[in-house]
């Protein structure tokens, strides 16, 4: 008896040391802190938001985020894992941040804990995701100039 109480002991420690080691093991951006987010939200978009870009962008979406995001980005594309549910970047509404710095961030580093959006990171240069974000800004919702003020 007393070696089967030891044996079952010893795989739970080797299985709480394989949990620890896989919590440990997550990509920063799994871990990613307050102080992080702060970080993203402040990165500053160095690419133009031309015409140039905005093609060079949707050239990017259409080989890496169509399948899941759909192809006009409402997050209706048949490549979505079972169970994931893509964002609607046509509704100008984002849950992991609206700056483009949080946008590129996002995608640079995947949605954490389950990474349902992939990190692209090593798979797309910066300078490309960079053009994904200001295409992606042309998905949103266009809003009406404000008239100019009365004199």
């Amino acid at each position: 008896m007393t070696r089967t109480v030891a044996a079952i002991f010893g795989v739970m420690c080797v299985a709480a040391m394989g949990v620890v080691g896989h919590a440990q093991a997550k990509p920063a951006a799994a871990q990613a802190k307050p102080a992080a987010n702060a970080a993203a939200k402040a990165l500053k978009n160095p690419v133009p938001a031309d015409a140039a870009s905005v093609e060079a962008g949707k050239a990017v979406f259409a080989k890496y985020c169509r399948s899941c995001h759909g192809a006009e980005g409402k997050g209706d594309g048949p490549g979505a894992p079972k169970d994931v549910h893509p964002a609607n970047l046509a509704s100008g509404k984002f849950v992991h941040g609206g700056s483009d710095g949080e946008i590129f961030t996002t995608i640079k580093m995947g949605v954490p804990p389950k990474f349902d959006m992939d990190a692209w990171d090593g798979r797309i240069p910066d300078k490309d995701i960079w053009n994904l974000v200001n295409y992606i800004r042309t998905l949103g919702p266009k809003t009406a100039a404000k008239p100019a003020p009365k004199k």
